[in-house]
Formats: C-alpha cells, sequence, structure tokens
C-alpha cells in the first residue's frame, strides 16, 4: 500500500502549488486614474483608502509600479519602465503587497527580481508567498556563529576564517577580481544552497558569470536573481530583497545557505534613485538618509537562525572608488558586518589572486574560529607580513642593508612564499592548509624578534 502511494506523493505537491497559485488570483481589484505625470513618478487617484505604501500597482499598459508615497487622495508611484507614452486617466489596479514564492525547483535557474524565469524556460511558484521586506530572526532568539567551513581558498581557511551565519564583506573597485572570487566561493565553498544576487551588472557580465565563473557544477545548487544595469531602479533594488527573500525560504526549511551578492553599493544607488523619486532629501555622498537603515535591514536578514532553522552566511561585495573605504556605503557596511575583506588594485596588477590585502582585511569570527596553535601562527604571519610592509619602500629603493633587522631579514625570507599561499587553492581543506602555513614558516623569526640587532647602529 505504502509503495503504492509513494508515485503520487509528487502530483500532491502539484497540486497544492496549483492551489497556492490560485488562491492568488484576485477576481476583482480596485482601480485609480493617473492624474499626474512626470519623468520620475505618477501621480494616482483613487487607491489612498485601499493601498499601503510599497504596495505594487499596474497601469493600463501593462506597466507595474510601486507606492512610495500616499496623501489624502492620491498616491505617488513610480513605475518600473518608462513613462513615455502614459496618459492622464489612465487606469491603475491595485495588485497588493509585494511577494515572491520561491520554489525547491528554482534550484539551478537565472531568475527576475519579480520572480520570472531569464533563462527561457518554465519556472514553477512555490505554495507559501513570502514578503520581500521580512523581518529579521527575534535577536534573543538566533544561534551563536557556526562552524568553520571550507571554501577552496587557503586564505579564507587559515587568515580570514568564515563560519557558518558570518557576514562578511568583499571591498573591491572595479576589475579587480570581485566577480572571479564570489565565483570561486560559490563553487567551493560548503552549504547545501547558494543564492547569488547580480544587482545592476551588465548583461553581458550576467551570461559570462554563469556560464563560465559559475559553471554547470556550481549552477545545480545555486539560484540566481539578476537585475542587469539598463533596468529600472525599482527591479534593481528589489533584486536584493528577492535574493534575501529567496535565501530565508530554503533557510526555513533547515537548510544551510550561503548568499553571494554583487554589489551593496549598486542596490545603495538604486535606492538612491527610489529616494529622488519619493522626495527624500539627500546627505552625505549624495544619498538619503534611508539608504544607512535600508542596507543594515538587508544585512541584517542574513546570519545565523533559530531553532528548526538553517543559517545564512553571506558575502556581500561594497564597490569602493577609488578605494575610498570610507564612502558612505563602505562606512555604513563596515558597522553591520563580521569583517571585511579588501581586494587592492595592485595585487590584482601583478597577478595574484584573490587580490587580497590581508594587512587591511579581518575576520572577527577570530580568535574563536580557530585553536589556540592556529592562532599563534596567524599571528605570526601577520607580523612578518606587517614586518615586509613597513620595509618595504627602502627594500625597492636599495636603501636596506641585510642582516641590519633579524626580523626584516625573516620577513624577506618568507614573504615570497607567503604571498603564493595568499593565492593557493586549498584542495585539502583546513588542516591541509594550517599544515602548508606551519611548514612555509618553519624557521622564521619568533614574534618577539627585537626591532634591530645588538650594535647594528
Amino acid at each position: 500500500m505504502t509503495a503504492a502511494a509513494a508515485p503520487h506523493a509528487p502530483r500532491q505537491d502539484v497540486f497544492e502549488t496549483l492551489l497556492a497559485r490560485l488562491g492568488t488570483i484576485r477576481p476583482c481589484h480596485s482601480v485609480g486614474r493617473v492624474t499626474a505625470l512626470g519623468r520620475t513618478h505618477v501621480s494616482v487617484e483613487g487607491l489612498d483608502r485601499v493601498a499601503a505604501l510599497g504596495d505594487r500597482v499596474r497601469l493600463d499598459d501593462g506597466i507595474e509600479g510601486e507606492i512610495l508615497g500616499l496623501t489624502q487622495g492620491a498616491a505617488r508611484v513610480m513605475p518600473e519602465g518608462t513613462p513615455e507614452g502614459l496618459r492622464l486617466g489612465q487606469p491603475v489596479r491595485h495588485l497588493g503587497p509585494q511577494t515572491i514564492a520561491p520554489d525547491d525547483s528554482w534550484l539551478g535557474r537565472v531568475v527576475d527580481p519579480n520572480g520570472q524565469p531569464m533563462d527561457g524556460r518554465p519556472l514553477a511558484h512555490g505554495a507559501r508567498a513570502c514578503p520581500l521586506l521580512a523581518a529579521p530572526p527575534p535577536p534573543a532568539a538566533r544561534r551563536g556563529l557556526g562552524a568553520r567551513l571550507e571554501t577552496g581558498l587557503a586564505v579564507f581557511d587559515t587568515f580570514l576564517p568564515l563560519v557558518r551565519g558570518q557576514r562578511i564583506g568583499l571591498f573591491a573597485g572595479s576589475g579587480v577580481g570581485k566577480s572571479r572570487l564570489i565565483g570561486t566561493l560559490a563553487q567551493n565553498m560548503s552549504a547545501d544552497v547558494v543564492v547569488i544576487g547580480l544587482i545592476g551588472e551588465r548583461g553581458r557580465e550576467v551570461r559570462d558569470f554563469v556560464t563560465d565563473v559559475l559553471g554547470e557544477e556550481g549552477l545545480k545548487r545555486a539560484v540566481v536573481i539578476a537585475a542587469t544595469s539598463d533596468r529600472p531602479a525599482l527591479l534593481r533594488a528589489r533584486a536584493a530583497w528577492t535574493m534575501m527573500a529567496v535565501a530565508e525560504y530554503f533557510r526555513d526549511k533547515g537548510q544551510q545557505v550561503l548568499v553571494l551578492a554583487d554589489s551593496i553599493t549598486r542596490f545603495a544607488e538604486a535606492q538612491r534613485e527610489v529616494a529622488a523619486a519619493a522626495g527624500e532629501p539627500f546627505g552625505p555622498g549624495g544619498f538619503p538618509a534611508s539608504m544607512a537603515q535600508m542596507v543594515m535591514a538587508l544585512a541584517e536578514r542574513a546570519g545565523p537562525g533559530c531553532a528548526g532553522q538553517g543559517d545564512i552566511t553571506a558575502v556581500l561585495s561594497v564597490l569602493v572608488a577609488g578605494s575610498d573605504m570610507e564612502g558612505p556605503v563602505a562606512d555604513v557596511m563596515r558597522g553591520v558586518l563580521d569583517g571585511h575583506v579588501v581586494l587592492d588594485r595592485e595585487i590584482a596588477e601583478r597577478g595574484r589572486y584573490p587580490a587580497i590585502d590581508l594587512l587591511t582585511s579581518v575576520s572577527r569570527a577570530l580568535p574563536a574560529a580557530a585553536a589556540p596553535a592556529e592562532n599563534a601562527l596567524i599571528a605570526r604571519a601577520r607580523h612578518l607580513l606587517a614586518a615586509y610592509a613597513k620595509a618595504e619602500l627602502m627594500l625597492r629603493a636599495g636603501l636596506y642593508t641585510p642582516g641590519s633587522d633579524p626580523l626584516t631579514d625573516a620577513a624577506i625570507s618568507v614573504w615570497e612564499d607567503l604571498d603564493s599561499f595568499i593565492g593557493a587553492s586549498a584542495p585539502g581543506g583546513i588542516a591541509e592548509s594550517f599544515s602548508r602555513l606551519e611548514s612555509l614558516l618553519a624557521g622564521a623569526a619568533p614574534l618577539g624578534a627585537t626591532a634591530a640587532a645588538p650594535g647594528s647602529g
């Protein structure tokens, strides 16, 4: 009896999904009228008593939009497309709150911020609609950070460990290997599901990332949410919210989720355009005051889950123009993350990948994520790298005399090996990476080495 019933279980899931989709169909809609038109927003009359802030509407010619403001008798709507061709008096249908209905079948797919397929194939929707702007788990009920994760890269397995539920930022200018690093983590990092948000990327880059960087194997356990640079600001901003809602769907099923976002800066820039259409005043760096709250609200939804849930581990990239780590978005992100990784253009130009500047990067999972002996190795290696960085200008100018400083001599002797180690893969995992690090540091100066040898003058 049980064996005969088993084949029908998937059909039951299909019917549940269909019934849920039928339940979302509204036989009637509240309808308003366009009363004013602008380049960035539309005024609608007749929806102020039924609509809520953030609800979606559909204009008569198929363009959808979002309600950014409400006054007595009118709603301020930002269209998702260009307003050219709209006319006064056109009907506007109220669609309701913004939701998304992820499904397990989304794995291996490329989806737009509205949950529509971008790869030309039909896409099933789940039985449960998830709000785009959900609240994070209650702070007092969340678990602490979890176990250390394998990443496939020696630098993350040792110096910059990533643990379950951690949120870390990749700070980089354009063209320094940020997307490639995100693709490497997507392929190799320990997780049940990978959710990738490509926010404001060029169309060619989305295709290249999916086919070349992520690859067929990497895509099998991933959901890619993409909104290219030519899409309206509402869709680019919504891509980040959709990315997090999809991650929460899998987290609530008890799965370990890895979120990779490229980039939070473009999300903030899209929110700036939306804020301008809503009439918000601008603050530092041309960003509205709401930018900080939006970025923090997005980041806070990642992290450890509650009892019965999985965790969302997040790697969020931040574009820093001219390597300015004090920019508005970078400054806000550093305050909400559990570590930051800085990619340096000079390192990228000399061919080392990933181009991580280790001395300006930090993981707040340390020292708890490593054993005492491992922490000692990390501290020793950082000490040597700092000593080399301090003497590098003298070395380039030919002003350093070997033997003048034992610590500098030790740093010089291991610098090439350490630099190669930072750019190395880690096929053997965390234990092998620490073993390699211990071997290359063997014979180097101890942490207590003096700054100068006696009598060196």
